[in-house]
């Protein structure tokens, strides 16, 4: 199932074993090579290390009531584990990234993200555009396939560049191979010769 981004974090994080909420998602902790999400990061009442994560790969389904975990014992510290701990200091901030193609012009920010709730791999990103393109303009949607690199200054993608450069003879070529079959040729005066 695909959800945004935005509607993962708040989300209550339930404990198969009680029945109980037991903490709720405070932020996404991001690994940019893989455009996945490692963790997130926890608040809670019930919460013994601060700050405290949830794997994904210990959430067992999540749905309408929530996050599911077997118990309070899948969460971890930012010391239990070396690649969390280097993906929480690099603090990698998807929303917000500014936005290129490969020719370096500016499409936007990401604004959200679209996820899939099975493996935690960011499928989609929502681009919003300037304040100039917004207004005739929507935001795009760029798949992870048309990523080609993330660096820290911006995320640049395939340009889907419409425009095509053809000679200018190519282009007579084909107008004159074209035929409205609606309009009869109209005749041609007649030329003198001196």
């Amino acid at each position: 199932m695909l959800i945004l981004g935005s509607r993962a974090i708040g989300t209550p994080v339930m404990s198969l074993q009680t029945g109980t909420r037991l903490a709720e998602t405070s932020r996404a902790i991001i690994d940019p090579g893989k455009l996945t999400i490692f963790a997130f990061e926890l608040e809670g009442p019930l919460l013994t290390d601060r700050p405290s994560f949830l794997r994904t790969q210990d959430i067992r389904e999540t749905g309408a009531i929530g996050m599911i975990i077997d118990s309070a014992d899948e969460f971890v510290g930012l010391n239990d584990i070396i690649k969390l701990q280097e993906l929480y200091e690099l603090g990698f901030p998807l929303v917000g990234m500014k936005v290129v193609d490969e020719h370096k012009r500016k499409l936007g920010k990401v604004e959200d993200y679209s996820l899939e709730t099975n493996s935690f791999v960011i499928q989609q990103l929502t681009i919003r555009r300037g304040l100039l393109r917004g207004i005739t303009d929507t935001g795009l949607l760029v798949h992870r396939s048309q990523i080609v690199e993330i660096n820290d200054a911006h995320i640049v993608v395939k340009g889907n560049d419409t425009r095509t450069t053809a000679p200018a003879e190519k282009i007579r070529a084909v107008a004159a191979e074209y035929a409205n079959p609606f309009r009869q040729p109209s005749p041609r005066p007649e030329q003198r010769e001196n």
